[in-house]
C-alpha cells in the first residue's frame, strides 16, 4: 500500500475530489492548509498576521491505496490540480507498513 500527499491550490480540491472519485477512489483526506515557500503563487499570495510572510490557501489531501492505482492516482491529480502557474503543488508518494479498520479489525488492503 502507499499514501499519497498532494498538496494543491485550494480552488482545485473539489474538482480533484470529484475525479477521483469517479476513479473509483473511495477515501480521501482533505486539509486546509497555508503554504509558505517555494509553492506559493507570488501573484495570488496574501501577507499574513499569523505567519509574518506571504502565504498561499492549500488544501492537503491524503490517499491511500494499493500499489497498482499509485500511478493512476496521481496522474487524475496531477491532471486536475495543474494550471500552468507557479504554486500548482507538489505530490508525495510514501509506503504505507499496515493499515488498520477500527471497526472491523481488517488489515492491510483489506482495510481500505
Amino acid at each position: 500500500m502507499k499514501e499519497i500527499k498532494a498538496f494543491i491550490r485550494a480552488n482545485k480540491a473539489e474538482t480533484v475530489i470529484e475525479a477521483l472519485e469517479e476513479f473509483g477512489v473511495k477515501g480521501v483526506t482533505l486539509i486546509d492548509a497555508l503554504g509558505i515557500g517555494a509553492l506559493a503563487d507570488p501573484e495570488h499570495s496574501k501577507y499574513s498576521i499569523r505567519c509574518v510572510k506571504k502565504y498561499s490557501d492549500i488544501a492537503k489531501l491524503e490517499v491511500v491505496c494499493s500499489k497498482e492505482y499509485v500511478h493512476k492516482v496521481v496522474e487524475v491529480i496531477r491532471e486536475k490540480a495543474y494550471t500552468g502557474l507557479k504554486g500548482d503543488g507538489v505530490i508525495y508518494v510514501s509506503p504505507v507498513e499496515v493499515a488498520v479498520k477500527i471497526r472491523t479489525g481488517a488489515i492491510g488492503e483489506e482495510a481500505l
